[in-house]
């Protein structure tokens, strides 16, 4: 059976990301796949990397030597078939959450050498979804597409070929008349939620059983 890792880096685990990190991992347990789900502002208190360069050293090559709350999360990695994690889009950039989880992940991989620069030899596919008020069509003008860019380039490089899916024009909370929020039409952001969102999961589920069935 394969194990799939699938990690929500909001820190509203029932809302937009959560549910669609939830998704695509209905869609390879669907598959026949073991879940390990994690929410990772419910996880016990971590960092990201302290540059302790503990991972450079024998007999811990690779491995990340830090034992907090993060620790549980890399090791369901390192021995995973598949990666889905996701993160809300804060001030055009990933969550605190997954930046941390991002330092630790990939760091502890890199050799510092000219060959090779991995220490992770295993590659495994990874789906890597953001969701964001800002809709999808702003991401290449704003910038936000050249850093999901820059996560995708390097998740490839040091854990396996990654897949970005973006939900954008999402809704931010259920009641808008509680904000005095004059940029947002309260009635269009609920009808286009009501109208892509459940597409959007469709899509994700399709992802996640793919990433079982025929890993890319």
């Amino acid at each position: 059976m394969k194990t799939i890792v699938a990690i929500n880096a909001s820190p509203r685990a029932q809302w937009n990301t959560g549910t669609l990190v939830r998704e695509a991992a209905r869609g390879a347990e669907a598959e026949g796949a073991e879940i390990k789900l994690f929410n990772l502002y419910q996880l016990e208190k971590y960092t990201g990397c302290i540059s302790c360069f503990g991972c450079k050293l024998a007999p811990n090559e690779g491995r990340c030597i830090c034992k907090d709350g993060l620790a549980p999360v890399l090791e369901a990695i390192r021995t995973a078939d598949g990666l889905i994690i996701g993160s809300p889009n804060y001030l055009g950039d990933v969550s605190a959450g997954f930046r941390a989880l991002y330092e630790r992940l990939i760091f502890q991989s890199l050799t510092y050498r000219t060959n090779p620069r991995s220490y992770n030899e295993r590659k495994i596919s990874v789906l890597f979804i953001m969701t964001s008020n800002t809709p999808k069509e702003f991401y290449a003008p704003t910038g936000y597409q050249s850093v999901l860019k820059g996560y995708q380039k390097s998740l490839e490089a040091f854990v396996g070929n990654t897949k970005l899916f973006i939900a954008g024009n999402t809704l931010q909370v259920k009641d808008y008349s509680r904000f005095n929020w004059t940029m947002f039409d309260p009635d269009a952001k609920k009808a286009h939620h009501d109208k892509v969102f459940p597409e959007e999961q469709k899509q994700v589920f399709a992802l996640g059983a793919e990433m079982v069935r025929s890993p890319w």
